[in-house]
């Protein structure tokens, strides 16, 4: 065996062998399937708590093509055997992207915004009940300006909004759910003068979630109550952070009109309370990476970038629970592919050039919309697609993405691109040389030559 080997960065690769093996995971296996495949261990102190600064000073793990050659690193036996399936692979940073990609590739971009999701609030507890209904109650107090009779719980209340159903209804996680049943209020804003109430209207049995109807008090409108007492939500793997809500959001995140499903733009001059609340619960990590100099940097190489939306919702962080990953579920979850985005990619993959998806919820609502009629055409709608090893893929040539989280959907999707071994090893590559990891971590960037897909073709 043989190192090769040149300041910060390391190559390594395999034989063919090793390299055939890399093939048969084209074929997915029984091992696969199964959810306790995608297992591994991350020391705590692995899990990023904030940000870095500047963005585009994060780790990039670089993952490239399969070559027939071996050269790892000699420190032990072990660091050898995850060298070997781990193979080809650099240690750059995330603002050298423009020279690891080529003029002509196409840069896939979520431009979905986080929202305030998060409330606190505190159960209501009537003292008298009319012959009317909860809504009907509250309706008719705030029309008339008239106070109940009720008092709240001391236990504070967690919702965490998900998604709209109508202008005033939502689907929400609760805490505590046991305490907040259908029929049960939720007081926001100060006992003596509540700006908003919340009616638990029926439980939702795919979510475990809540159907929450939203009652504004007074003049104030659901979104600017929203907006007010509302907290961006971070993961709660995230403790100990110091970040600002803004840190949270891509730099090129925009405000969205549910009425119209078109984007608003960051820069815009209306009020975002003015729109109706759309957006995600979650940021699209992998896009957290970029600042306003790397995206000018790319320009200038020729490398164009596209956007879509994916509203992150319970799809993508609900974890997998079923022991055969094939059973599960996923959660719909709202996107919109444009047109323009669309003949962008025709016309990038006409003339020879790659596209990249930039994190796994880009690469959902690209796949997601061509599964619709079998080829990518402009959509906008829901998609419940799950990717999982096996897929065949039909938009992305590439991929970044952050490092997630074991037996997450998200570890299956990439395991579809690269082979679930590969994956878990380049993952313990990470570990061992303490890559910041989740939402606020660091990046791995799969080159098409990396792919499945890719190296099938080659065969």
């Amino acid at each position: 065996m043989g190192v090769l080997q040149s300041n910060s960065f390391v190559y390594c690769s395999v034989d063919h062998k090793t390299l055939n093996s890399i093939m048969a995971q084209c074929s997915p296996t029984s091992r696969d399937r199964q959810l306790s495949a995608y297992n591994y261990h991350l020391p705590a102190a692995l899990i990023a708590q904030n940000p870095v600064t500047p963005r585009d000073s994060s780790r990039l793990l670089v993952v490239k093509e399969a070559v027939a050659e071996k050269a790892v690193a000699e420190k032990a036996v072990a660091e050898k055997a995850v060298a070997e399936k781990a193979q080809n692979y650099q240690h750059r940073h995330f603002r050298d992207l423009a020279e690891l990609l080529l003029p002509g590739d196409l840069l896939v971009l979520n431009n979905t915004r986080v929202i305030p999701a998060r409330l606190f609030g505190r159960k209501q507890i009537d003292t008298f009940r009319s012959n009317t209904s909860p809504a009907d109650d509250l309706l008719n107090e705030t029309r008339s300006g008239a106070q109940s009779t009720y008092s709240v719980g001391s236990a504070v209340v967690e919702v965490l909004l998900i998604e709209p159903i109508d202008a005033d209804r939502w689907l929400a996680l609760v805490k505590p759910g046991r305490r907040l049943q259908p029929g049960a209020t939720i007081v926001f804003g100060e006992p003596e003068s509540p700006m908003m109430h919340a009616l638990v209207e029926s439980r939702d049995e795919s979510t475990n979630g809540r159907v929450l109807r939203l009652i504004p008090q007074g003049d104030r409108t659901i979104e600017e109550i929203i907006y007010q007492l509302g907290q961006i939500p971070l993961p709660p793997y995230i403790t100990q952070s110091n970040s600002l809500p803004e840190q949270y959001q891509t730099i090129y995140a925009r405000k969205q009109s549910q009425r119209t499903g078109t984007s608003l733009g960051e820069k815009s001059a209306e009020n975002p309370s003015t729109a109706s609340l759309v957006g995600s619960v979650a940021a699209p990590t992998a896009g957290l990476h970029f600042t306003d100099r790397l995206l000018t940097e790319l320009a200038e190489k020729n490398i164009q970038t596209a956007e879509v939306t994916l509203h992150v919702g319970i799809g993508t962080f609900r974890p997998v629970e079923v022991s055969d990953i094939e059973t599960h579920q996923m959660h719909q979850e709202r996107i919109e592919v444009p047109a323009a985005t669309v003949e962008k990619i025709q016309q990038t993959k006409a003339n020879g050039g790659r596209v990249i998806a930039v994190g796994t919820t880009s690469t959902r609502a690209l796949e997601g919309a061509a599964a619709i009629s079998g080829k990518l055409q402009p959509y906008n709608g829901k998609t419940e697609l799950f990717i999982y090893p096996g897929y065949q893929w039909r938009v992305i040539d590439g991929l970044i993405t952050n490092f997630h989280l074991p037996g997450s959907s998200l570890m299956m999707m990439v395991s579809a691109l690269i082979g679930r071994e590969r994956l878990l090893a380049l993952y313990e590559v990470a570990i061992q040389s303490e890559y910041r990891f989740y939402s606020f971590g660091d990046a791995m960037l799969i080159l098409p030559e990396a792919t499945l897909n890719r190296q099938t073709t080659a065969q």
